[in-house]
């Protein structure tokens, strides 16, 4: 087999490799989220973990192949198969892996306490570790076969590393807007390790062709032109070990700054981290591929070149990205600018880094695999240190704007470094700099994120940052508002009262206990209290807790109810890891329908496990704010699935249903009789905000809007909300099946 077929057999399979990698991380992600919680430490701690695993997996790698040839008689890519097929055992593992950590996790309090974020952090790395290692192996493994296909090969690294980058984007891309809509995450996850078994027999094949074959003999290239190993051959070992940790640290910390930045432009749904992910590996690999091409023509970029236009660079996605430029063209010249202008914001930063990576790692191994994982390794540190930094210091003491700000100071330190260092004078030195001031002093003086941007014109207007999120107050009076990371929560709407005082009007004798699912602005809770019964709030954001007293200036009193508390968790998970039981549960997921993670509260599985935790009577309120039909549809048959009577209700302000729902019979009384049994602080707290002065009045106005069940399901089996295929999240091909066939019919 000539060593040219085999270059390109090995090109393909780390392209599988990447896709693979990159499919795990996306399902891990959201696997995580089910069972440690929606936070954005977890997606720090799972990326830094997945990065800790490549970094250890890399380094270690490329010490031990030659031991491990000598050791076990395998060839190099003999030993790169065995790697692959490993990771598609894993790919089963992880699963079990998360829920086993969850199980332990449940003793260990709210996830506010310092014990559970670490514990959590420690289980979950333990959990994807070794893949993560395995997967790290895989470029020292396969830099091995190809010195022994070519003595004088000296850039094994960018050539599989352009591949890996590639199939990274495709992994990102085709996992979220396609394969888990289709198959769910369970067949998703198990075509992948199908895949990484079919590259572990292609990868045996091919060692044995090799073994038993003709030698090949040494080459300069698998392509015409001359190999140059570029840059400045003369820079100490350290210079490029500390260039690559700090590019790694800065770019991964953007990421993760970048994904709360953002939401307010693209949305809360799944999409939006696969978009910026699949556009951060989409320049990566246009960058990598540059530097192949410039590498094989002998007109390699200086490294100090490529440091001055990330200098200037950095600046770009908070200067385009303003809230204010996006709007404006939105509303005056065409929708849908918020993904381009996302686009623009960070491919140039990360096209530089794909060039400067790949190079960097050439340059200090010289194609030894034993010093591109060492290299490798560092640059991976940084990647490391970047999101935990960015969710634990970064974004909840600086916020997202000087956050963006700071993270470009690594690449103005790099890029005075070299500038003096090497003495070299371009008018592109001047150019870039030039622009890099304008930039800067536009992020600075003028820029603004979304948190800079909402309820700006309000002077009592409060800004809360955690490691959850940050949480925006603003408003007066009945106008009030509630944003988390850029996204309308509710408002001070009688529909939240209804949520509490509804249930509440089918339970049959005297409630004493309720359980509220995400506390919001606060009313619901509020409301229940109102009845005189134990009421538990399970908030997930620390700061939405915090903001309570902004909405209701009797919060304190509220507050010190003894029959209250509020508790900073997962609502799923805090289901889990308590024995109590309640007579009313009432849900109210963060909108849209469509967010990430929502899911997991509307899930046949999470019905299951709520219903453990209803006294004999219990009632359920579900509420379901407006969204597509089908994704009604969906969580309709979802709820008529998990318990024997279900009534829904159009809400009282035209959008939205109430879903009640029992294992007993719903037995609705007469209004009068309702009305008799609620307290009175209930009655007032009920006609607070309402036109009408009678509760009988109040109270008939919803219930006169009962909606017959069948009108609110599909003929469609499938269209129900699962764990493993979340109907509402995953929504691409459907809207785009939708629409194409509505243009079908209409062109008919």
């Amino acid at each position: 087999m000539k060593s040219r077929h085999i270059r390109l057999i090995l090109l393909f399979l780390f392209m599988l490799s990447g896709f693979c990698s990159l499919l795990y991380q996306v399902v891990w992600l959201r696997l995580a989220y089910a069972s440690f919680g929606i936070i954005t430490p977890i997606m720090s701690i799972l990326i830094s973990s997945f990065m800790i695993g490549l970094s250890l997996g890399s380094w270690a790698g490329g010490r031990w192949v030659g031991k491990l040839r000598v050791l076990t008689g395998f060839s190099a890519i003999q030993l790169y198969a065995l790697t692959e097929f490993l990771i598609g055992i894993g790919a089963f593992l992880v699963p079990i892996s998360f829920s086993s950590s969850e199980a332990l996790l449940l003793s260990l309090g709210g996830m506010d306490s310092f014990h559970y974020l670490i514990v959590s952090a420690l289980l979950m790395s333990l959990s994807i570790l070794p893949w993560c290692i395995l997967m790290g192996f895989t470029f020292p493994f396969m830099m091995s076969f190809i010195k022994d296909i070519d003595a004088t090969s000296g850039e094994g690294f960018s050539f599989l590393y352009v591949g890996n980058v590639i199939g990274a984007m495709g992994g990102t891309l085709l996992t979220a807007y396609v394969l888990v809509e289709l198959y769910g995450f369970r067949a998703t996850t198990a075509g992948a390790a199908f895949v990484n078994f079919l590259i572990a027999l292609i990868s045996m094949l091919v060692g044995a062709r090799h073994a038993s074959g003709e030698k090949a003999q040494p080459h300069p290239a698998s392509v015409a032109g001359p190999v140059v190993i570029p840059g400045p051959v003369s820079e100490e070992n350290s210079v490029l070990l500390m260039t690559l940790f700090a590019s790694g640290l800065a770019s991964m910390s953007m990421e993760v700054v970048w994904v709360r930045a953002y939401m307010p432009i693209l949305g809360t749904h799944i999409y939006s981290f696969a978009f910026i992910l699949g556009a951060y590996l989409f320049a990566t690999a246009v960058g990598s591929y540059f530097y192949r091409r410039h590498l094989q023509a002998g007109a390699v970029w200086k490294t100090d070149d490529i440091l001055t236009g990330l200098f200037a660079v950095s600046f770009l996605p908070l200067a385009l990205d303003d809230p204010r430029i996006v709007f404006f063209l939105e509303g005056f010249v065409l929708n849908g600018m918020g993904m381009p202008m996302v686009f623009l914001g960070i491919c140039p930063l990360c096209a530089l880094t794909g060039y400067l990576t790949p190079q960097l790692i050439d340059v200090y191994s010289r194609g030894r695999p034993e010093q591109a994982g060492r290299a490798y390794a560092v640059n991976i540190i940084g990647c490391v240190i970047g999101p935990v930094l960015a969710s634990y210091v970064l974004l909840p003491y600086l916020g997202i704007k000087w956050a963006l700000v700071l993270l470009s100071v690594p690449f103005m330190l790099l890029h005075l470094f070299y500038h003096l260092r090497s003495g070299l004078r371009t008018r592109w030195h001047g150019v870039l700099n030039a622009v890099a001031a304008v930039l800067l002093l536009i992020s600075v003086f003028w820029s603004n994120s979304y948190e800079e941007y909402f309820g700006a014109t309000d002077r009592g207007r409060i800004v809360r940052r955690d490691y959850a999120a940050t949480v925006l107050s603003f408003g007066r009076g009945l106008k009030k508002q509630l944003v988390v990371n850029g996204q309308g929560i509710t408002g001070l709407t009688p529909i939240t009262k209804y949520m509490a005082h509804l249930p509440l009007s089918f339970f049959e004798g005297t409630p004493r206990s309720a359980l509220v699912i995400c506390f919001g602005m606060g009313t619901t809770y509020r409301s229940l209290l109102s009845w005189g019964i134990d009421v538990t709030a399970v908030e997930l954001v620390p700061s939405v807790r915090d903001a309570f007293g902004y909405y209701f200036e009797d919060a304190d009193a509220v507050l010190r109810n003894p029959h209250g508390r509020i508790i900073i968790d997962d609502g799923r998970r805090f289901l889990k890891r308590t024995d109590l039981k309640f007579d009313v549960i009432t849900i109210d997921p963060p909108p849209p329908v469509e967010a990430a993670g929502v899911s997991l509260l509307m899930s046949e599985e999470f019905y299951a496990s709520m219903k453990k935790h209803l006294n004999a009577g219990g009632i359920v309120q579900q509420w379901f704010p407006s969204g597509e039909d089908m994704i009604l549809y969906a969580t309709t048959r979802a709820i008529v699935n998990s318990f024997k009577h279900v009534k829904a209700y159009r809400s009282i302000e035209g959008h939205g249903y109430h879903f009640i729902a029992s294992d007993s019979d719903l037995k609705l009384l007469a209004v009068r009789e309702i009305a008799s049994r609620m307290p009175a602080d209930a009655q007032k707290d009920l006609l607070e905000w309402s036109d009408s002065k009678d509760v009988s009045a109040a109270l008939s106005t919803i219930l006169k809007q009962e909606m017959p069940l069948w009108s609110l399901l599909s003929n469609d089996a499938a269209a129900v909300i699962s764990d493993d295929k979340p109907y509402n999240e995953y929504f691409m091909l459907r809207r785009l099946r939708a629409s194409f066939n509505n243009t079908y019919r209409t062109v008919q």
